[in-house]
């Protein structure tokens, strides 16, 4: 025969168990998610490569014009321009819209391009290049 008081004492050790183990996962979570923002892992997260289309509408050997043909609104400061994989300059301050058209200083890049060439419009922030094309130079 069982003493009463021993199976109520089973009974109320289960309501501690359970509030230990919940709080062990709330805290393992709380980890987790202080981590990742800690070690910088949530910024990453926000730098993806906006979505539009440009064509190139002419060039000298200072300058490169592209108008934006469709997509979101892109800072024109986020965006550089690359012929052959060399660095020019940027689109400009301020919103970009469809429709606009901007010009990127090529100046710096060395040698003059010259024939076809690639140029690529690249999302600084991002790393991205979301755009890239053949163009004659010549």
């Amino acid at each position: 025969m069982k003493p009463q008081n021993q199976s109520k004492s089973d009974d109320r050790a289960v309501s501690p168990v359970i509030g230990v183990i919940l709080m062990v996962a709330i805290t393992v979570i709380l980890a987790a998610v202080i981590g990742t923002f800690v070690l910088g892992l949530g910024d990453q997260l926000g730098d993806t490569a906006p979505q539009a289309t440009f064509t190139i509408e002419g060039n000298d050997t200072t300058n490169i014009t592209v108008t934006k043909t469709g997509g979101q609104a892109i800072e024109g400061s986020d965006l550089v321009v690359s012929v052959d994989g060399q660095r020019g300059g940027d689109f400009g301050d301020g919103d970009w819209q469809s429709g606009e058209r901007r010009n990127a200083s090529i100046d710096t890049i060395s040698p003059t391009p010259s024939g076809e060439a690639t140029v690529r419009i690249i999302h600084d922030p991002s790393g991205s290049a979301i755009f890239e094309d053949t163009w004659d130079f010549s």
